[in-house]
């Protein structure tokens, strides 16, 4: 059975329902007059979840499970695992729901991130060097703790609150043929792509990996979910060694190419969309402009769909 049947339409629209009063609706941004244009032919359109209140799209997939969570839930608290993004969005519904929340986080993170996490109210640990690392250590101390874990992305509610990004590129641009996605975990995607595909199954969907953690591209050629034996790669929202069957089966069903980008690309998308728009992205947020820009992605579309998903200034020189 396509586990996509378990995702309806309508799954996505009450997700934008309920998460509509505590996000934003991002602008979708026509990307023309450019000085160095990445694409040979055709439109890009840029869709700027970096203006998220907590600065990716993240803020969306953690809002709709909120909001799906009993009183009781809630009161529990929050925890999870997270390489920044996720867990700025948990601390953000947590600061909401006026709840505790204890984020773990690999060494990897931002010191900026931590900051901006505690100041939220969030309690911090930091564990490992990777995320998988932190989450272990998450999940045993949601076990003994009994606390509300959130998954940053093998969770139904994550994925249909990250799924609403594509509702709103087509309520804007129905015209788009081409979505290309930065893949970490796989929860945006996973989202986008099953949403965008029941709107308009024609649609091209393209994710983008780093070379140094190439997840989902490795499990995707073993045609079973792989774990990475190292992470190298300074994008450290996009850098899990292993996805979960949930995201794994959602990516095979419905995207249709995974594309690999090195860091320096990454960084050159940061610095353009910086220089030719005044937009700042971190490196996973420039990851899909990046696989434009490096001329890895041939494009075959009129009209396409860069997601910048996140924001920082880690890809700034």
């Amino acid at each position: 059975m396509s586990i996509s049947l378990q995702f309806k339409l309508s799954d996505f629209e009450d997700a934008s329902a309920r998460i509509d009063s505590s996000i934003r609706q991002t602008p979708l941004l026509k990307a023309d007059r450019l000085f160095h244009n990445p694409l040979s032919t055709g439109n890009l359109f840029l869709k700027l979840e970096n203006l998220q209140p907590t600065g990716s799209f993240k803020v969306r997939g953690a809002m709709n499970t909120l909001s799906m969570l009993s009183k009781q839930e809630k009161q529990k608290g929050l925890i999870t695992a997270s390489g920044g993004n996720h867990g700025l969005a948990v601390a953000y519904a947590a600061f909401m729901a006026q709840v505790p929340s204890l984020i773990f986080l690999p060494s990897t993170t931002p010191t900026k991130k931590i900051e901006k996490l505690r100041s939220w109210g969030a309690a911090i640990q930091v564990i490992g060097d990777v995320w998988d690392e932190a989450n272990e250590a998450a999940l045993e101390k949601a076990e003994k703790n009994k606390m509300t874990y959130v998954h940053p992305f093998a969770d139904k509610r994550v994925i249909e609150g990250q799924g609403t990004v594509a509702l709103e590129i087509f309520k804007s641009a129905p015209e788009i043929d081409t979505l290309v996605v930065a893949v970490g975990g796989g929860g945006l995607i996973s989202g986008v792509a099953t949403a965008a595909k029941k709107i308009n199954p024609e649609i091209r969907v393209i994710g983008v990996e780093p070379i140094g953690a190439p997840t989902h591209f490795e499990s995707r050629a073993a045609g079973k979910i792989i774990k990475l034996d190292k992470i190298d790669t300074l994008a450290g929202t996009l850098a899990p060694q292993k996805t979960e069957n949930l995201n794994f089966e959602l990516i095979q069903e419905n995207v249709d190419e995974l594309i690999l980008v090195d860091d320096l690309s990454m960084q050159k998308a940061a610095e353009w969309l910086w220089f030719e728009f005044g937009i700042s992205a971190e490196l996973s947020g420039a990851a899909s402009i990046a696989a434009l820009s490096d001329k890895v992605f041939q494009n075959k579309s009129a009209n396409v769909c860069s997601i910048i998903c996140g924001s920082g200034v880690d890809g700034l020189s």
